[in-house]
């Protein structure tokens, strides 16, 4: 008799579990999504761009050559195709949205792109007198620069890209 009731309530638990509740999908605009992109630095991939004095009419030159645009929709990509020729710039696949009329794509190559960092603006650029940024800074070695001022810390280097540059150094404690 113990046992039938053992069997029943192992039934009936393995039923009637609770499903884990799911968070639901939440899709963002794309103005957060801009937002999101900026705030996660400036080492994109993206080729620096200079548009040229007269790219309004090298544009109306392509559309000339393509026989005029009756229909946007339709010769889209034709358009974008033959500019990317004549600029060497092409449009990347996140603004291909953003091109509906032919004053987008004038909009585009007439935009420059810079892609330097703040802080290689700062060092190429620098207009104030009281302020000196060494781009190349040098790093304490124990070997060729003598008795340091602080003889029981280290000095770690933890970037993969510095450390073909750097030389680490860990200071010999006299605690074991």
């Amino acid at each position: 008799m113990m046992r039938g009731f053992l069997n029943i309530v192992r039934t009936y638990a393995s039923k009637n579990r609770v499903k884990p509740h799911q968070k639901p999908i939440v899709y963002k605009p794309i103005n957060a999504q801009i937002e999101s992109i900026k705030a996660k630095g400036f080492l994109r991939p993206i080729k620096p761009y200079e548009p040229p004095r007269d790219f309004k009419e090298i544009v109306d030159k392509v559309v000339a050559d393509m026989g005029g645009i009756s229909n946007f929709k339709d010769q889209k990509f034709d358009l974008l195709r033959n500019c990317s020729t004549v600029f060497n710039y092409s449009v990347p696949n996140s603004q291909l949205f953003e091109m509906k009329t032919l004053k987008d794509v004038v909009r585009f190559y007439g935009t420059p792109i810079d892609t330097h960092t703040p802080y290689e603006t700062l060092v190429k650029e620098n207009d104030l007198p009281n302020l000196h940024v060494i781009a190349e800074y040098r790093r304490y070695n124990p070997e060729t620069d003598g008795i340091s001022a602080f003889p029981k810390s280290s000095t770690l280097v933890t970037g993969l890209k510095y450390r073909k540059k750097y030389k680490g150094h860990k200071a010999k404690t006299s605690w074991p």
